[in-house]
């Protein structure tokens, strides 16, 4: 894993050079000074658009480049500059508006440069009806709920098997999105590299388990000695994911693709719509696993009451094993589909949705799938919804208030159970 990690760092750490920033402004020695026009219609830049600067005697002129920009030179900031915009410099499509101010005044103040606007059109504003976002923020929340639901099953089983608050998980959610990159650094498609990220989380979860959580779990360590150890792991992995690919932020290919035409007021990608659709089928497949199937019955078994699941003759111990696999699975996922909804790959990513995981984890009932499922959805709408009142930077803690109020009137979540027998 380690060694996976350095090639990130090598992949990572090959820094294209920047290009030079090239000024061919003419000799600047005769025209120290310099006028900034800018020549914008409807809020777009205006290019091939030709200025004229008259002073005294001395007359030049510059022309827009494709920012709408002219930077003309001038020989002194004393004489007050005339400007022109020539009408029929404007390339076709560009009018200008009845009355408008085709010259103005430039005067230099104690710096060597001024700027001068002419402004064509303004720009149009457009707004959007309360519902409108509601629904686009609501559809949004959803995807980020089921994206969200990846980790925080996990975790629940986790919690639910062996009474572990793994603090650990945002690194494993990190974990899978790095691995995506690393592998897509090799030059392997996306789709290749997804499914191999998963795999390879899979195999840590596996590891981490065998090496550090089965031993201590049978060493009789308490679940508060382990909650501990988790923190460490955390802080440990986070630090060692900065070292080898720094503080900034990666992202994968395909992370910015068209909107979907056609959806009204949501705005959807083809990036969004694909997420979704995988978070629903691997969430589909893991239900039908865990009701279906003989480990998904014994899972459950165990998660009830482990106790009486080892003295019903099931291996508590392996059972164990592939919940660490299946946990650390979906959490490399969910971090891949993170990765594409912020967008982008940090070092600490996976530390910024943790609080938002225990608290679907809380919500829907600790230790139950499914109430991790529902949890998740509710967190996930709430983040986005709760912006229509609150500022983004906030849209966290709405969630959390949101958490309390309920575990207030049901300190067992929504689908836990009061108590437990056995």
């Amino acid at each position: 894993m380690i060694a996976g990690l350095f090639a990130i760092g090598l992949v990572m750490g090959l820094a294209a050079p920047a290009a030079a920033d090239t000024d061919d402004s003419g000799d600047t020695a005769e025209t120290p000074y310099t006028i900034v026009v800018n020549v914008r219609s409807g809020g777009e830049p205006v290019a091939g658009a030709t200025v004229t600067a008259t002073g005294g005697s001395f007359e030049t002129e510059g022309v827009t480049d494709e920012d709408g920009r002219a930077r003309i030179g001038v020989p002194d900031k004393e004489t007050t500059w005339t400007l022109v915009l020539v009408e029929t410099s404007l390339p076709s499509g560009v009018e200008a508006p009845e009355g408008f101010e085709f010259t103005q005044e430039a005067t230099f103040g104690a710096g060597s440069t001024v700027t001068k606007n002419f402004t064509l059109a303004a720009a149009e504003r457009s707004t959007t009806s309360f519902w409108d976002q509601f629904l686009s923020r609501a559809v949004n929340g959803l995807n980020f709920g089921l994206m969200l639901a990846l980790a925080a099953i996990g975790l629940s089983l986790v919690f639910g098997t062996t009474g572990l608050s793994n603090f650990a998980h945002g690194e494993m959610v990190t974990f899978g999105a790095l691995m995506a990159l690393l592998f897509t650094g090799f030059g392997w498609s996306i789709w290749l590299a997804i499914p191999l990220a998963v795999i390879v989380s899979a195999g840590f979860g596996l590891t981490m388990d065998a090496g550090l959580w089965r031993p201590l779990r049978r060493r009789g360590i308490g679940t508060v000695q382990l909650m501990i150890v988790s923190i460490g792991l955390s802080l440990a992995l986070r630090y060692i994911y900065q070292m080898f690919i720094g503080g900034g932020t990666e992202q994968l290919p395909g992370a910015v693709t068209a909107q979907i035409a056609g959806l009204g007021p949501i705005r959807l990608t083809i990036t969004d719509v694909i997420s979704m659709g995988i978070s629903i089928v691997v969430i589909g497949i893991f239900a039908w696993w865990l009701m279906r199937t003989r480990i998904g019955r014994a899972t459950r078994a165990v998660s009830d009451n482990p106790s009486l699941a080892a003295a019903s003759g099931i291996d508590v111990d392996g059972v164990v094993r592939i919940v660490w696999v299946v946990a650390a699975a979906l959490a490399g996922l969910s971090g891949i589909l993170w990765a594409y909804f912020r967008p982008g790959i940090k070092w600490d990513m996976g530390t910024s949705i943790l609080l938002l995981i225990f608290a679907a984890v809380t919500l829907g009932g600790l230790g139950t799938a499914f109430g991790a499922l529902v949890g998740s959805i509710i967190v996930g709408l709430l983040v986005e919804v709760s912006t229509l009142w609150i500022p983004s930077d906030l849209k966290y803690v709405g969630a959390l208030v949101v958490l309390i109020v309920i575990l207030l009137f049901r300190p067992q979540g929504i689908l836990g159970r009061r108590e437990r027998i056995g």
